[in-house]
């Protein structure tokens, strides 16, 4: 029986999970919620997740929202071998330690770039391109040191959470990202690697950039 996930392709959020189901094969049902059309709000939604945010998977009888913690049920529930989650407690501390970088710090940085004009008609604040600047900094010698986030031997739930944030600020366009080398080049590699990158994370991050500039 597939799981459900229910989300929308533009989020960021939904697609570090869409990438993390298709990376292990998970079979699995996409269940579009659209929250401009006020779908996270309806009683059969809310049934499932109280929170009412995007996404929320469903395997089963379980429930589970939050795009970070549903990437590592995923990983412990269908794909316990895999080398998506490492299992040795350091490497592991790392890996976590990177996707709640990237809630906290990374995509709340690209965030502060492109949400006050896509709902507010705003610019963004003054101090928001110099914070993204050194964010991206620091990812840069994030992925400098083996061409993976977490300093692994391969891809982890780290890059695919890093991917989902980095791809919605390429596809903006706001701010001019050639400068970072390494961070370039980590992308091309692990697009590369990622099983069917356009259905779970390139079409959504597409269809992020053009909601953005279709706000400019």
């Amino acid at each position: 029986m597939p799981v459900e996930l229910h989300g929308m392709p533009a989020s960021a959020p939904c697609r570090i999970v869409a990438m993390t189901l298709e990376c292990l094969e998970v079979p699995y049902e996409y269940k579009t919620v659209d929250l401009m059309a006020g779908d996270h709000m309806k009683p059969e939604y809310l049934k499932i997740n109280p929170q009412h945010n995007i996404p929320t998977l469903v395997d089963g009888d379980f429930a589970l929202n939050e795009s970070r913690a549903i990437a590592a049920y995923v990983v412990n529930a269908h794909g316990k071998d895999s080398k998506l989650y490492p299992t040795e407690p350091k490497v592991r501390a790392v890996v976590d330690k990177c996707m709640y970088f990237d809630m906290g710090v990374f995509y709340k940085a690209i965030g502060d770039m492109i949400y006050p004009k896509m709902f507010e008609g705003k610019d963004p604040a003054p101090t928001a391109a110099d914070k993204l600047k050194e964010v991206l900094g620091w990812i840069n010698d994030m992925v400098k040191k083996t061409g993976y986030a977490a300093g692994t031997d391969s891809m982890t739930l780290a890059d695919l959470c890093f991917v989902a944030s980095f791809s919605t600020l390429v596809e903006a366009g706001c701010y001019d990202v050639s400068g970072f080398t390494e961070l370039n080049a980590w992308f091309e590699k692990v697009k590369g690697e990622i099983k069917n990158y356009e259905k779970a994370n390139g079409e959504g991050a597409t269809a992020m950039g053009n909601w953005y500039k279709s706000k400019k």
